[in-house]
């Protein structure tokens, strides 16, 4: 492979200075948004479902149930929105990557360096929630570190397969029906805000397939620190296996579409 660390590091310059634009406001969706996630379906919702005494929840209250749940979901999102429309757009005629790719930087390069990118991404709002829902109570010290990794994880194994696919791309369009009709089913279904054992048997065959289905039992186990090994090496392997596959499909598909 034709990748040098300072190919990496010229390349990440870019995103970084894009990046610095807008830091600010990262920061405070990092931070704000779970505190009034936590807070609306946490302590609101919460109360009445703690109220039932769910044995969905497995004894757990249900901000404890809900936090790393949506984590998990908020990292996917992340990484969408970092490896979809930004790597679409730098990838069209005059784009960044066009530019990049001019010089001696060549096309894996720069997709390392937009991976790289997105796990910093991915790894500062995980740590900005993981941290706000250990203010709340909703996750255990000992489970701050074990869920950041998770939910770093889960991120990544999204963010490579869509910058692998983003970068091919033609339309706009493609980008906002991935999100639309994609992302946020999963959100929606995939344990998120309820446990996967409530929903209809074809469709828990259908989620328990899903990487976010993956990501939110792995970053739930994380938090609580009750998981099986068996399964938790299951879990770590599936998403792992996406970072690969993703990585190689797109060190492909940059250098096929950066070299056209």
């Amino acid at each position: 492979m034709d990748v040098s660390i300072s190919g990496v590091r010229a390349a990440s310059y870019y995103a970084l200075l894009r990046y610095r634009r807008v830091w600010r406001g990262t920061v405070v969706i990092s931070v704000a948004n779970p505190a009034l996630f936590l807070t609306g379906l946490g302590f609101g919702l919460g109360k009445l479902v703690d109220h039932r005494h769910s044995h969905y929840l497995a004894g757990a209250s249900y901000i404890a149930f809900l936090a790393p749940g949506l984590l998990a979901a908020a990292m996917m999102q992340t990484a969408y929105i970092e490896s979809a429309g930004p790597v679409h757009n730098a990838a069209r005629s005059g784009g960044a990557y066009r530019v990049a790719t001019a010089t001696p930087v060549t096309p894996a390069e720069v997709f390392l360096a937009q991976l790289s990118f997105v796990a910093f991404r991915v790894a500062t709002s995980a740590t900005a929630f993981a941290l706000v829902a250990w203010a709340f109570r909703a996750v255990p010290i000992a489970g701050v570190l074990p869920l950041i990794l998770a939910a770093t994880l889960t991120g990544l194994a999204f963010g490579a397969p869509i910058a692998a696919w983003a970068v091919t791309m033609e339309h706009p369009a493609t980008i906002n029906a991935g999100f639309r009709f994609v992302i946020m089913p999963m959100y929606m279904f995939c344990g998120t805000f309820f446990a996967v054992s409530q929903l209809p048997g074809w469709l828990q065959a259908i989620v328990r397939v899903t990487p976010l289905y993956h990501g939110v039992t792995l970053c739930r186990a994380a938090s609580t620190g009750h998981a099986g090994p068996l399964a938790t090496i299951a879990h770590l392997g599936y998403l792992a296996a996406l970072v690969g596959i993703g990585a190689l499909a797109g060190t492909r598909s940059f250098r096929r579409v950066l070299t056209a």
